[in-house]
């Protein structure tokens, strides 16, 4: 069976992060992938220049009629904008979820917390992360912050070491979500571990800084492949090794694309087009 995996999240027209990478990575790591719209950017590799946000109730219309018709696997949460967008996505899926079958109520949540774009830009309104932290964190199977992102949803100073990100990992779980993965991105290190709390305790994913300016959407492309591999039946520490090293091999072939002048996009299907790179 082909799992079905729905992807809540922003537009990027430029086609690398947001749905676009999204349906990208679902359909690399072999689920059919859906998406719901909450908010359409203009942006390109070089940064966002405009975000025009769908109205909350069509956005949980959008969730309404994908539930309704189609069995969901998995639900991976991206951009949501605002307040009253984080709202209605609550509400529409929790309420989805409650009316499915009972061996459909418990599928796979992910949810990374999309606050600043690539290029800078504020793509969360301030406003809104309490409604995220309150509402969407205890609906949340696993939780993908970068390190920005925790600090930001703890309101806490960004970590600097890795027992900052452990704690911060710690702390994130206990407002809801099964687990934690703090992505170590943006540590000032030649490398760039990721951890993840668990009921189990802590894990340590380790890995070197790769030298590349493509990683526009790599977030967005991580926590899709996560949702993929969670609605295939993988266990959470299982499936953040098999979304990494997709995503590692995703960045190492990004050189292979010719995508805009900025912050460039990672190579999704690697694994496909290898007669082409």
């Amino acid at each position: 069976m082909i799992c079905n995996v729905l992807s809540i999240a922003g537009s990027d027209p430029s086609g690398g992060a947001g749905i676009q990478a999204d349906l990208k990575a679902f359909s690399a790591r072999g689920v059919y992938g859906m998406a719901v719209l909450t908010a359409l950017t203009a942006q390109n590799t070089q940064g966002v220049s405009g975000v025009h946000l769908v109205p909350p109730q069509f956005v949980a219309d959008q969730i309404s009629a994908v539930f309704a018709d189609v069995r969901v696997d998995a639900v991976k949460i991206g951009m949501i904008a605002n307040a009253g967008i984080a709202e209605a996505v609550a509400a529409a899926l929790s309420a989805s979820l409650a009316a499915a079958p009972a061996d459909r109520r418990a599928i796979p949540v992910v949810i990374d917390p999309v606050m600043i774009a690539k290029g800078g830009a504020a793509l969360l309104a301030p406003e809104a992360v309490d409604v995220l932290t309150r509402r969407l964190l205890p609906l949340a199977t696993l939780l993908t912050p970068n390190l920005p992102e925790a600090a930001a949803l703890l309101h806490q100073p960004v970590a600097t070491d890795r027992a900052e990100m452990a704690a911060q990992a710690e702390q994130l779980r206990a407002l809801g979500p099964a687990a934690v993965l703090v992505k170590g991105g943006h540590l000032d290190s030649d490398e760039s571990p990721d951890v993840l709390a668990t009921a189990g305790g802590l894990h340590w994913f380790e890995a070197l800084r790769v030298p590349t300016k493509n990683t526009h959407g790599t977030g967005c492309t991580l926590s899709s492949a996560l949702a993929a591999e969670l609605a295939k039946g993988a266990p959470v520490q299982e499936a953040v090794a098999i979304a990494k090293n997709y995503l590692a091999a995703a960045v190492a072939a990004a050189g292979n694309l010719t995508v805009g002048s900025g912050h460039g996009p990672v190579q999704h299907f690697h694994a496909l087009w290898k007669d082409r790179d």
